[in-house]
């Protein structure tokens, strides 16, 4: 079982980031093992299971070594394991940009200010939409980010409905990506721009540099 000191990771690599406003700049990755979201899109489905289990000062050691300005925790879910709070300071008092990529279901309010949170929301179209984590909301800052990730018009108007229910804009920046090869970017752009939706439409920049099933890029 993990716990402070100790942390199950699937892998430590570098590449680019290829998602949110940080999309295209090198970046470290930190991929934790083990996720409690089922999500029908999931695409590291490879993370649930397995991993090796690291002292957090290897996860430190080994994330630093890579000596890219940008480090982002992902997994799976790494808030499920408690040496993520504390590995996000350490990555911050080192000088890194740090980002966290979270489902939205775990608590996000003891992650450290200095990282930059990139919040999922949940459509329906991902079968957890009962899983959102509602008063996270209440914790996001100018920072942050609030991604959703889209697979039909009905997740569109859920996204487009929650953004004016919640006033979410005014809270932090807004990611709208479609799950790759299922809804087209061409009709989530024109349904933006008939909305006049505040949103940045984002693809996953690494599916269209890499094969879309390549792991570890």
């Amino acid at each position: 079982m993990a716990t402070e000191d100790t942390l199950l990771i699937h892998e430590i690599y570098s590449s680019i980031q290829g998602e949110s406003t940080f999309a295209g700049l090198p970046c470290t990755f930190v991929r934790t093992t083990g996720c409690n979201l089922r999500c029908t899109w999931c695409d590291t489905e490879q993370a649930f299971y397995g991993g090796t289990r690291m002292q957090r000062s290897e996860v430190l050691k080994a994330a630093l070594e890579k000596e890219t300005p940008l480090v982002e925790l992902t997994g799976g879910e790494p808030l499920l394991q408690p040496g993520v709070i504390p590995l996000l300071r350490e990555l911050c008092d080192a000088g890194k940009t740090v980002l966290i990529e979270t489902s939205g279901e775990r608590d996000i309010s003891k992650v450290d200010p200095r990282v930059h949170r990139i919040m999922d929301l949940k459509a329906p179209g991902s079968g957890e939409v009962k899983r959102n984590r509602w008063e996270n909301l209440e914790h996001l800052t100018e920072r942050d980010e609030v991604k959703f990730v889209l697979a039909s018009r009905e997740d569109y108007e859920w996204m487009r409905d929650r953004i004016r229910e919640h006033e979410i804009l005014r809270r932090t920046k807004l990611l709208a990506s479609t799950v790759f090869g299922k809804l087209s970017p061409k009709d989530l752009v024109a349904w933006v721009l008939e909305d006049k939706l505040p949103v940045r439409v984002q693809l996953q920049m690494h599916k269209y540099i890499w094969e879309p099933t390549t792991v570890g890029v």
